[in-house]
């Protein structure tokens, strides 16, 4: 027997519902905007959170190759925008690396990936991949955490400045630039995602993309975790050295 279809504000709600797995709840975020985490892990975090950064116009990219709706694309392109920059104005890649700065890390340091933990690449690159062999609406409806994005941003902007005064308030660009074109894209990427699921099946499918998305972000943050809060790096029991890849193609 098959089961009915949501209506469009049951599935809403469903996925709304998929916050509570938002990685705003993980350990290691919850120490950094209670003022708990050190100033090594705040750095780790900045360069490693940098690889994601780094790789949304890639995952932006592969969702325009595979969509063939001009108009969708027309929309969408924005967000490659949002962070590679334009002739006019400087990206969100470059408010991150301002951020970085901030928090007392080198630029170049930063640009070259050296600091990327094994588990925080290959959780990024996944997610890529995923956005490369999906149908477009899937991939563009994988990116819908960004329900839940304002509120960690502002949990940031609210506790930082109190607790870590050592970083330069400068640093803080990207995330008020990100409260508004995180809720400008959650309107476009559920609309496309109320239209295009009408079915149960393909409702609970994508229910399990939106998974998959916070299993991507929850395994970064169990990455730094093991290093920076643990002090288990990769290969700790052989060699203090950070002796893994930085970055091959595979």
């Amino acid at each position: 027997m098959s089961v009915s279809a949501m209506t469009p504000a049951e599935f809403e709600q469903a996925l709304r519902a998929k916050g509570a797995y938002y990685h705003i709840h993980h350990p290691f975020h919850v120490a950094m905007y209670e003022g708990r985490a050190s100033r090594e892990q705040i750095q780790g975090w900045v360069a490693n959170r940098f690889y994601y950064q780094l790789n949304i116009p890639l995952k932006d990219a592969a969702i325009l190759a595979n969509c063939p709706d001009r108009e969708a694309r027309r929309e969408w392109v924005q967000r490659i925008l949002d962070h590679d920059g334009s002739p006019d104005e400087e990206g969100g890649l470059e408010a991150w690396l301002q951020l970085a700065e901030a928090v007392g890390l080198g630029r170049e340091r930063v640009l070259s990936t050296e600091m990327v933990l094994p588990g925080v690449r290959f959780a990024v690159d996944a997610y890529v991949n995923f956005a490369r062999r999906a149908n477009w609406k899937e991939a563009a409806s994988s990116s819908l955490t960004e329900l839940f994005a304002p509120q960690i941003h502002q949990s940031r902007l609210d506790s930082w400045p109190q607790h870590y005064p050592w970083i330069d308030p400068s640093g803080y660009a990207y995330f008020r630039t990100r409260l508004g074109q995180a809720r400008r894209d959650v309107e476009h990427g559920l609309r496309i995602t109320l239209e295009h699921y009408t079915t149960r099946e393909a409702q609970e499918r994508m229910l399990q993309i939106l998974q998959f998305k916070l299993d991507v972000l929850w395994s970064m943050l169990d990455a730094m975790s093991m290093a920076y809060e643990l002090e288990r790096p990769p290969y700790h029991t052989v060699t203090r050295t950070p002796v893994w890849h930085r970055g091959i193609e595979l």
